[in-house]
């Protein structure tokens, strides 16, 4: 029956193939659960729902800005007329603007904010009100990183609005503890992603550079990051909330 029968879940940014969401969405529903997968380009959203269909899966995608409430309210909406009520959301959508910081405009940063953080605010609420109006509880994953943890040259706002993931994560586990609500963030290190495909594509000497560098000398596989969500997403993660989960090969361990 898999890991995660008939749960209901919700992914964002899953259209990016490669990708953290992607590959998350492909997992949860080759366990058993039904997937809706939302993206900013709601085309590759059904790309990657399509794939997902085309194996034996049950997956949804629509367009999905995380910046805007109207589009929360519409994908649970969504969410709720095809499927039923919530168990699992993964906030995943993340992003990042290298600069240095004398030179980011206060419009990089509420940018990044707007989406790593922002994004999370509209989800967890949403997700919070209907996993409390059905009493069954539920799942939060929130995607941070490790430069939610540690600090990054040319990445202020980044680091800033990825800690800012870490701790919300921790108070509102806190908060809805007792309503059966588990909520954790997940720290990525480098993982091969689409956007990691097309950096190294213009510098691999440094990239390779950089690989070597980490203890287990190479890059994480979305696969990776779609594991431990799944495992946060199951019971078998049922006594664990307002936890921080690292999955970079060992480098924030040097």
């Amino acid at each position: 029956m898999g890991r995660l029968p008939g749960k209901i879940a919700l992914i964002t940014g899953g259209g990016a193939d490669p990708g953290l969401g992607a590959a998350t969405a492909a997992r949860f529903a080759a366990e058993g659960a039904r997937v809706l997968v939302t993206d900013i380009d709601g085309d590759s959203a059904e790309r990657v729902a399509g794939k997902i269909r085309k194996a034996g899966g049950d997956a949804t995608a629509m367009a999905h800005d995380v910046t805007r409430e109207a589009d929360w309210v519409k994908a649970f909406a969504l969410l709720t007329e095809i499927y039923g009520d919530i168990d699992i959301l993964v906030n995943n959508v993340g992003i990042a603007i290298p600069k240095a910081f004398v030179d980011t405009s206060y419009a990089d940063w509420s940018r990044q904010h707007d989406t790593n953080v922002g994004g999370m605010f509209f989800g967890c609420q949403q997700a919070i009100r209907a996993m409390k109006r059905d009493g069954r509880g539920g799942a939060i994953i929130n995607i941070s990183s490790i430069a939610g943890m540690i600090g990054m040259a040319g990445m202020a706002p980044y680091c800033s609005s990825k800690g800012a993931v870490r701790l919300f994560t921790k108070a509102l586990a806190v908060e809805v503890a007792r309503d059966g609500i588990r909520v954790n963030s997940v720290h990525p290190g480098t993982i091969r992603t689409q956007h990691h495909i097309d950096s190294v594509a213009q510098d691999p000497t440094m990239a390779n550079l950089f690989a070597e560098q980490i203890p287990m000398g190479r890059f994480g596989e979305p696969d990776d990051i779609a594991n431990m969500n799944l495992f946060l997403a199951s019971d078998e993660a049922r006594y664990i909330t307002g936890a921080e989960f690292v999955v970079d090969g060992g480098h924030t361990a040097l």
